[in-house]
């Protein structure tokens, strides 16, 4: 793997519940649980991630007239591969799992291996439940009663969480190659299962509100003109 020439922090933070799905349930619990790792900690996964910004790349492009869209699709190449393919890692960048910020990992893997040294306190089940939720719904007849056997239990990550993906650059992006990520991110406002029924809204960023607005206006006055 090549030694990254620049690394960006993507930053996202939930408005309202969401499930990264991983596939499976806990019979008896929940028939669709969100992906965490050994100390009970929600994160999405960088493939997913990536799948999700090249689609919103995609529906930003497709907005624009043919003209100003041609002058943004070498960027997309640059950035993720000719076609913007979603499931290979291609471009220049390569995008990380995003996780909780390293502070709150670092303090809650401390927390548990005090607990283990200690045989009591804090567990990964904690973690997990301290952070997430347990939803239930089920389908109904035109008739408005519950359809038999369509209770389904879902876990979700609470809203107002945040979670930092790293954005790995093999060769250093151009000005458009930022503006153009920058106009994704900011247009880029669900994930997760339900996302196309207004599940898992998010507001998103990089670095720091000043970097991504600085890139964000190239954009605008390039798509202006």
């Amino acid at each position: 793997m090549a030694t990254p020439i620049e690394i960006l922090t993507l930053k996202f933070e939930l408005l309202s519940a969401a499930t990264f799905g991983r596939g499976d349930g806990l019979p008896g619990l929940v028939d669709r649980e969100v992906e965490h790792d050994r100390h009970g900690l929600p994160f999405l996964r960088g493939r997913t991630l990536r799948g999700l910004l090249a689609e919103e790349l995609e529906s930003l492009l497709y907005a624009l007239s043919d003209d100003k869209a041609k002058n943004w699709r070498d960027s997309r190449d640059r950035l993720l591969g000719v076609g913007g393919r979603m499931t290979d890692e291609t471009g220049i960048m390569r995008v990380g799992d995003a996780r909780l910020p390293e502070g709150v990992r670092r303090l809650i893997a401390v927390s548990l291996e005090e607990r283990q040294a200690a045989t009591s306190g804090l567990t990964p089940t904690d973690v997990l439940e301290s952070l997430t939720a347990i939803r239930r719904q089920t389908a109904m007849t035109p008739f408005g009663a519950p359809e038999a056997a369509s209770l389904r239990a879902m876990r979700v990550v609470l809203r107002g969480t945040i979670f930092e993906a790293q954005l790995i650059f093999d060769q250093s992006p151009d000005e458009r190659d930022r503006a153009l990520l920058a106009a994704t991110v900011l247009a880029w406002r669900r994930a997760g299962t339900g996302r196309n029924r207004g599940r898992g809204r998010l507001h998103a960023w990089i670095q720091d509100d000043k970097w991504i607005r600085a890139q964000f206006d190239f954009f605008e006055q390039e798509v202006g003109r």
